[in-house]
This record gives structure tokens, sequence and C-alpha cells, in this order.
């Protein structure tokens, strides 16, 4: 069996997208969930001309408050400064900030390794609370910034999204952010932008190892 390539899928529906524009139609509604402004700031320079772009930041992986706190306010400056709210009318849902979340889905997988069983939960519970509110709010797509990161497993990323996608009838946008030199450009953004680049993912098991 031929492997996917899910950046091709991608480019297909935005010439799509493209063509409908053309056409004079207006642009699809995708509802992002986000994890860091260092991750977004790609994805969103991306498909900005494309999408009504909502973020969701949902991060209950997050352990510490003063962190959750920083990681989002980065992430509101960073649209802020490129003006993406003012000129494409990009919004934001803050979800609470809710680590008993994170804690009870990673009973007894204290001990997995990284990109082990419990990164797996994680990154699940959060693409099926995105695929919720999507369907909530009407959304066309939805979709996740957690690929552009070559320690994520995207893989896995889209198997948790297609399944999501069916149970809330919601497709999930094909996609794997490191193409196209993605992480590269999030690290040209970062340094330009002076985003705070955090050392690891969220939680007290990745802090340890200091992954990001």
């Amino acid at each position: 069996m031929n492997k996917r390539n899910y950046q091709r899928e991608l480019d297909e529906i935005l010439k799509g997208i493209e063509r409908a524009l053309s056409a004079g139609e207006s642009r699809p509604e995708l509802l992002l969930h986000c994890c860091c402004a260092p991750c977004s700031s790609y994805v969103l320079e991306y498909l900005v001309n494309y999408f009504e772009i909502t973020l969701y930041f949902y991060n209950p992986n997050i352990t510490e408050e003063e962190e959750y706190l920083k990681r989002k306010s980065e992430l509101i400056r960073y649209v802020k400064e490129r003006n993406y709210d003012r000129d494409y009318g990009v919004k934001f849902i803050d979800a609470d900030y809710n680590p008993e979340v994170f804690w009870q889905l990673a009973k007894g997988l204290e001990d997995e390794p990284e990109r082990g069983r419990r990164c797996t939960k994680c990154y699940k519970c959060r693409i099926d609370s995105t695929a919720k509110v999507a369907a909530e709010v009407g959304a066309d797509y939805f979709c996740t910034t957690l690929s552009i990161s070559p320690h994520k497993d995207n893989e896995r990323l889209m198997v948790l999204g297609e399944r999501a996608a069916i149970e809330y009838g919601i497709p999930y946008l094909p996609s794997d952010f490191k193409k196209k030199n993605g992480y590269k450009r999030s690290i040209e953004l970062s340094a330009e932008y002076g985003l705070y680049r955090q050392d690891f993912c969220g939680c007290v098991y990745s802090k340890k190892l200091k992954l990001n």
C-alpha cells in the first residue's frame, strides 16, 4: 500500500479553495487547535489566505498555570502583531485552564516513554475537543498545529483526526506542517517576532526530557 502524501492532499484542497475564491465564494471556516505561538506562526501564515480561521487554545497537558498563560499570551500577541485579527478576521477561543483532564488521562501511564501511549491519549484529548467545538460552531474543517513539530508523530495525528472527523461530522484538514520547510519557517518567525519558544511540550513528563 502506498503511503499517503498529506501535503499533496492539502495542496489539492487549497487549489479547490483558490478556484472557489476566484469565483466569488467566501473562505471556508477552519477551527485550528493551537499549542503555542511558535508552532502556530507558520501554520497561520500558510493558511490565512484560504480560510476564515478561529484559533482554539485547548492544552490541559500544560501542567503549570504560569506556563499556560505565557503560551496563550504569546499566541495572542503574535496574532495582533501580524494584524491577523484585523486584516483576516482571525478569532480566538480560549478553553479554560484545566490540567486535571490531563492527570486523569495519564493515570497508569506515568512511566511511558515520550511519544508513547500517554502522548497518544493527550493528542486524542485535544483533537477530539477541537472536533467537538468545530461541530458546535459550524466550521467546515478542523485541524491542529501539532504536526509542525519534528517530535510529533504526524501519522498518529492524522489517524486520530480522521476518527474524530467521522464521530463529529467535520472534515479533518489533511496536513503535515513540517513539509515545505514549515518547521524552519516557524523558527524564523519566532526569531523575527521574539516569540517565547519553549523546550518541552507542556506536561511534567516532557519537561524532564526537554523535548518540544
